[in-house]
């Protein structure tokens, strides 16, 4: 990113118009929607990953962590902005992902963000990947509290500064870099075949050996 002509060294052909650095408060709202009528219950509760970004607790954990009451927990619709104010080793400051999935509820120590129509709620995660873009982002709005604990309210985390494209433009990045997540989905399920293909070679190949005891 050319920062004084806020324009991106790789671009598809066909845009011109220089990327609005502009808080990101112009592009999401605080939503302030909570399971008052508990709607949702434990098995409808979201965790956010690094790695899988908004996913079921009880699939992704094996197990619910909620308390006796989901009366406090935040409603995230599907293409919600989530912020984890959890801290991770290489995210300190926490993370932002979108919900891909569907309807459910999260903790209320997690923000929830409902993205405005000047904006695509997948480019908002694409943007946020690179640790250091998220660690920059964040450092600033950020207190840190004991037991490094992340001390932020929801509409602070949206005051920072970001340089986005207009929408046309988000969403042809956003195909492109889903087109590429969906190739390296394909090659680690080739890659775990041929791992399970390899171990039962080797159970096959040497099934005999070392049984009835020791050969001379």
């Amino acid at each position: 990113m050319d920062k004084n002509k806020k324009v991106p060294e790789v671009r598809f052909k066909g845009f011109k118009l220089a990327w609005k650095k502009t808080p990101l408060s112009e592009y999401m709202t605080v939503s302030n929607e909570k399971n008052v009528s508990n709607t949702y219950d434990k098995y409808d509760i979201y965790s956010v990953s690094r790695e899988y970004g908004v996913v079921n607790q009880i699939e992704y954990q094996g197990k619910s962590f909620a308390g006796a009451s989901l009366t406090g927990y935040g409603v995230v619709h599907t293409w919600d902005v989530v912020y984890t104010k959890s801290p991770l080793k290489l995210q300190p400051y926490g993370i932002i992902k979108t919900n891909k999935t569907q309807n459910g509820i999260v903790s209320a120590l997690y923000g929830v963000f409902t993205p405005n129509c000047n904006v695509d709620a997948n480019f908002v995660q694409t943007y946020f990947e690179l640790d250091q873009r998220l660690n920059d982002y964040l450092r600033p709005l950020v207190n840190k509290g004991a037991k490094n604990t992340l001390l932020i309210s929801d509409e602070d985390a949206i005051k920072g500064n970001v340089i986005f494209p207009q929408k046309d433009e988000q969403e042809k990045i956003v195909k492109m870099f889903n087109t590429l997540d969906t190739l390296i989905r394909k090659l680690e399920q080739k890659l775990e075949k041929l791992r399970n293909i390899k171990q039962s070679l080797l159970k096959q190949m040497f099934i005999n050996v070392n049984r009835g005891g020791t050969h001379r």
